[in-house]
């Protein structure tokens, strides 16, 4: 390996030209930017121009020997594929969300990065160095919190337009992207609330397939979350409702933590609410409470700090904040909720993938989404949808 990790991005739509921005800006160390693949020239005129191969085909690039390692940031189903391909040419590999359109595909790709235990493969879920986040984590893990009891989140401020999903071919289409709201613009709250509280034991979900757009996919969504213990949650989403929310409220025996309009509230019990319950005299009296605002500075450069991370992984051997196999969560998350709202019936986790995968198969093929893509949209590496 040469002095600094040569990277390589496969795919460069919006999130790919974000990662190649900073690359080229030199926010990471020991990292440099080798080459960029697009299926649409358009997109590469200005990267060769810096020194930075370009390639038309993503396997020639895999297989070129000019990188150690790629970013994969295509649409969904190209994820596993590209994916694999890189592992067995012996590269490290760092996949954008979802690791995988379903739970089945990400399976695959799972079991090909542990064949090769000395590659490393990690997902691009950047809310997991965010403050606001870490101090949600830290006031679990300190117990200050308390035992849980209860996880809500409304994340209803993905407001999108119909000229959105007109930009590409493969966007909110069962072929394409395999969802909606929950495999494209919740992966990353998906991936938190796992990370946060783990995965849960049940799922029931209500979804809206094309309740506001003209889309065959989920774009509202109601989640009944059950952790067992007592312990359940809420999941709410929606690209249709405006103004829209994003509230998080984290409840425990010590207290609540609500996460909303870019502040952290903790209203902390004086004590535990199990304990007091139990030998308080009077029928109407509750605990003290202490309210505080848990201040927070937004991440400066998130995506970066992961491509550090994973950097410092393959060179110095350092944990991975985002695991590849810890994608496979948030994808099951989004499998289950939408399975679940189809077969009209909670569903227990883990998810079968493979019963998924089947009925995924059924949706595309029994399609009759007419779909008109505006000239212009952003449809990077749309003309191989599924492996």
């Amino acid at each position: 390996m040469s002095t600094n990790l040569r990277l390589g991005i496969i795919g460069m739509g919006n999130i790919g030209r974000h990662h190649a921005g900073y690359l080229l800006e030199g926010k990471v160390a020991r990292c440099e930017l080798a080459a960029v693949c697009s299926t649409s020239p358009g997109k590469l005129e200005s990267y060769g121009a810096r020194g930075v191969r370009v390639w038309g085909d993503a396997l020639e690039l895999i297989r070129s020997g000019t990188v150690d390692a790629v970013l994969v940031a295509t649409p969904h189903y190209q994820h596993v594929t590209l994916g694999i391909a890189a592992l067995e040419a012996g590269l490290h590999l760092m996949v954008e969300k979802p690791i995988a359109a379903h739970k089945a595909d990400a399976e695959r790709l799972l079991a090909c990065a542990a064949r090769r235990p000395r590659q490393v493969l990690a997902g691009m879920f950047q809310l997991r160095v965010e403050p606001r986040y870490l101090r949600l984590r830290r006031l679990m893990e300190t117990g200050e919190l308390g035992r849980l009891v209860r996880v809500n989140w409304i994340n209803t401020d993905w407001f999108r337009t119909d000229a959105y999903y007109a930009s590409g071919g493969w966007r909110a289409t069962w072929q394409g992207e395999g969802g909606g709201v929950l495999l494209n613009q919740c992966l990353h709250n998906l991936d938190v609330l796992s990370w946060l509280v783990g995965q849960p034991k049940r799922v029931r979900g209500f979804c809206g397939f094309g309740r506001y757009h003209r889309i065959e996919v989920e774009d509202d969504v109601t989640a009944v979350l059950e952790y067992g213990d007592g312990v359940t949650g809420v999941f709410v989403a929606s690209t249709g409702e405006a103004p829209g929310t994003n509230r998080l409220e984290l409840t425990g025996t010590r207290g609540r933590a609500v996460l909303e309009d870019g502040k952290l509230r903790f209203t902390r019990n004086d004590g535990d609410m199990i304990v007091f319950n139990r030998t308080a005299k009077g029928g109407f009296t509750k605990p003290e409470i202490w309210n505080c605002e848990i201040p927070f500075e937004n991440a400066a450069a998130p995506h970066a700090q992961l491509m550090e991370n994973f950097v410092a992984a393959i060179r110095d051997g350092v944990p991975l904040i985002a695991p590849g196999a810890d994608g496979l969560n948030s994808v099951e998350l989004a499998n289950a909720i939408v399975f679940s709202s189809l077969q009209g019936s909670a569903i227990d986790l883990p998810l079968d993938g493979a019963a998924w995968e089947k009925r995924l198969g059924e949706l595309v093929a029994g399609s009759t989404l007419e779909k008109k893509v505006v000239a212009g949209g952003s449809d990077d590496f749309a003309s191989s949808f599924r492996r």
